[in-house]
């Protein structure tokens, strides 16, 4: 009997004590595992500057390596020439140096507009600072590391400072013995000078002049007629005949018979293209929406 007693306690101890034990808070413990959030975790999406980044319709897609590596389109580089064809053009009158050739050194070092040094330093030109440099500068990759190059607090600077750059160096004189609209010779020359090391500078500059048609602010400086090239840009994709945004001035057009055309007003036609004066040449596109 005594037996019985002891394995009864016995068995009534046990069940106690599995039924004090603490419940497993599952849920609570499946909580304190989970994997944190991030706000991380994926990689965002990059996408590479390629030609599906800028309208394709009448809008060609270039890479311009000079100073720096810049993705323009032709719309791009039209606006640039807009906006500083005047400056090129006075400069030219002053200084004796192509519209035209001003206008391409500025689209090519300066990735029109875009290019490292144009945005930091106003430097449309890649002069370096040289000896004689005096003003404020920057560091820039380029035929070596971190070399310094002349900073502008405005891009009208630059401008002046290339003409001056070249009016002042002794190695730059044979080329003002060129005609002031051969354009060819001076492209050239600016090479054999030593303006830039890379071998297809002057290809580079020819190519932009013809297919801008810079060459027609030579003209314009020098009362010749100017004739497209075969090469220009204009020519090639009809851009304005399909591009309701766009037109190619026409003999006899005047800004006030233009906007009429396009209902807009003179000054706001000028404005849009960057006009301080009211002359226009055949062929320049003036952009009328």
């Amino acid at each position: 009997m005594f037996k019985k007693i002891i394995i009864f306690f016995i068995i009534a101890i046990l069940a106690g004590c599995s039924s004090s034990k603490p419940a497993i808070a599952t849920t609570k413990k499946a909580a304190a595992i989970q994997k944190p959030r991030t706000a991380t975790t994926k990689k965002p999406a990059y996408t590479k500057a390629t030609a599906k980044n800028y309208p394709t319709t009448n809008n060609t897609t270039e890479v311009i390596q000079s100073t720096s590596k810049t993705v323009v389109t032709s719309n791009l580089i039209n606006d640039y020439v807009l906006q500083y064809k005047d400056i090129a053009m006075s400069n030219m009158k002053k200084y004796g140096i192509p519209a035209s050739i001003i206008l391409a050194q500025g689209i090519l070092e300066s990735g029109a507009g875009k290019g490292d040094l144009a945005i930091e330093a106003n430097n449309h030109f890649g002069i370096k600072c040289h000896k004689d440099w005096l003003g404020e500068s920057v560091r820039h990759d380029d035929d070596s590391a971190q070399e310094c190059f002349r900073k502008y607090r405005e891009a009208s600077e630059s401008y002046r400072d290339h003409a001056l750059f070249l009016v002042g160096k002794n190695r730059y004189a044979t080329l003002f013995t060129y005609e002031k609209d051969d354009y060819k010779s001076w492209a050239k020359g600016l090479r054999t000078a030593g303006y830039a090391t890379d071998p297809n500078y002057p290809d580079k500059l020819i190519s932009y002049i013809e297919r801008y048609n810079l060459h027609q602010y030579d003209c314009e400086v020098t009362g010749k007629n100017y004739k497209p090239s075969d090469k220009s840009i204009a020519n090639n994709q009809a851009s304005n005949s399909n591009d309701p945004n766009w037109y190619e001035v026409q003999k006899g057009d005047t800004l006030y018979s233009i906007s009429k055309k396009f209902n807009i007003l003179v000054d706001d036609l000028k404005r849009k293209n960057n006009l301080s004066e009211n002359t226009l040449s055949v062929g320049q596109r003036l952009k009328v929406k």
